[in-house]
């Protein structure tokens, strides 16, 4: 069901990784299986300056119809349509840093949320500096935005949790760039564990709501006065998703820390080992540092990206296989392809 279903993407799970033939993905869009789900699309795939068939640093990522924006290279608006997204559902943007390959195409995304007619808040996430750069562009070209921009700025003393609900957080690290720049990883909170269902129906919990409730973490009373509580039917906590988002950085302490126990992580792969020493300075890794890191933090899957506009897609291949030496689970990600990152257990 779920190759069928989610036919359009790579599925990438904990457990076992399946890809599937393309059928569309909206025939699920209200599931359960879309609840519980990560879904991440690459708008831009490129480093520095965008090529033919590459444009620069752009990754959404869906939630539960949330999307989660991180980078905004020129040219994202654009990708942004192609793939399909929905503009009043962007409610969080993360920028690592104030380089133009991931910062120049936000003045233009946003007014042009303005023009559709959105009314959400949006929480903009960005080095400091990232106030300025909109007061700027809104001050320069007379423009004003007809929701609310939340700008919330970073900076070595930032606490690591940047924004956090019940469902989910948001936490960052200092990676190790020219500039100062912030890696990102998208936590959900643990899930509730299996829903023992012989241990309900020896306890005479009925088929029915109780059993919604009780899988909610709430506590019932049946009929005849017992009060059945959730640990009694359901197993351990199971933890949540994790993506991580490490870009434009040397190997490093906070790329580490983000990427430990990641289910995805997305990361910088500029350059092919031969050039280390170029990569190194400039700021950058390689497809080997990638996967060094992603085998490190025991990664399930790992999607490189950020490629230098001196390589074309047919050196791509070689790029994999160079992870895949040291980390057999990679891939390279391309312009709009879309990956599907779902628990499997």
């Amino acid at each position: 069901m779920l190759q069928l279903l989610l036919g359009s993407a790579h599925l990438i799970g904990r457990e076992a990784l399946k890809y599937c033939t393309k059928i569309p993905l909206p025939i699920c869009r209200d599931s359960l299986i879309i609840h519980l789900m990560l879904e991440i699309i690459f708008l831009g795939t490129g480093a520095a300056a965008p090529i033919n068939d590459r444009n620069l640093s752009g990754t959404a990522v869906i939630r539960q119809g949330e999307v989660f924006l991180f980078d905004c290279g020129e040219g994202t608006q654009i990708q942004f349509r192609k793939a399909g997204l929905r503009p009043g559902r962007l409610r969080y943007i993360f920028i690592s840093h104030l380089h133009g390959d991931h910062l120049f195409g936000l003045p233009g995304l946003l007014t042009s949320l303005h023009m559709a007619g959105c009314h959400q808040q949006i929480e903009l996430f960005g080095p400091v500096g990232i106030a300025e750069y909109m007061r700027l562009h809104q001050q320069l070209c007379q423009f004003t935005l007809n929701y609310s921009l939340q700008v919330h700025e970073i900076s070595e003393t930032t606490p690591a949790v940047l924004w956090q609900t019940t469902e989910f957080h948001v936490e960052w690290q200092p990676l190790s760039h020219r500039i100062f720049t912030a890696g990102y990883a998208l936590v959900e909170a643990a899930r509730p564990g299996r829903f023992d269902v012989a241990r309900a129906d020896q306890l005479g919990v009925p088929n029915g709501p109780e059993r919604g409730r009780l899988q909610r973490g709430e506590s019932i009373i049946l009929p005849d006065g017992r009060r059945v509580h959730p640990e009694e039917v359901l197993g351990s906590p199971r933890p949540g998703l994790k993506m991580a988002y490490c870009l434009d950085t040397v190997p490093c302490a906070g790329a580490e820390k983000l990427a430990a126990n990641a289910d995805v992580l997305i990361t910088d792969s500029t350059f092919p080992h031969v050039d280390a020493e170029h990569a190194h300075a400039t700021g950058h890794s390689t497809a080997a540092h990638a996967a060094q890191l992603a085998h490190k933090g025991g990664v399930q899957k790992l999607l490189l990206t950020h490629f230098s506009g001196r390589l074309t897609q047919d050196d791509l291949p070689a790029l994999v296989a160079e992870a895949r030496a040291i980390f057999p689970n990679s891939e390279a990600a391309t312009d709009l392809a879309r990956f599907v990152v779902m628990p499997q257990d």
